[in-house]
């Protein structure tokens, strides 16, 4: 259990990472916060799948990761629609 919680914390800064390089110039958000959107998205994504019965190592790391992603664009949404 433990090392799949490092596995998604590390899957979701990497998402982090990406997606903050994929949005490059200014951001008000900044480097750790996006971090740590993709961390708690990738988090979520692993709990909702095993608890939906996936236990198929890739499909649980495929799904975390597209959450975190998720999660990122979903905050990005809402940051800019209240700008």
């Amino acid at each position: 259990m433990f090392e799949s919680v490092l596995g998604y914390v590390a899957g979701g800064t990497a998402v982090g990472v990406l997606a903050r390089l994929l949005r490059p110039g200014a951001d008000p958000v900044g480097w750790i916060l996006t971090i740590l959107l993709g961390i708690a998205g990738a988090l979520l994504g692993g709990y909702l799948s095993r608890h939906l019965g996936v236990h198929h190592r890739a499909l649980v790391w495929a799904s975390a990761l597209a959450s975190a992603a998720l999660l990122l664009m979903l905050f990005e949404l809402l940051r800019d629609r209240r700008a």
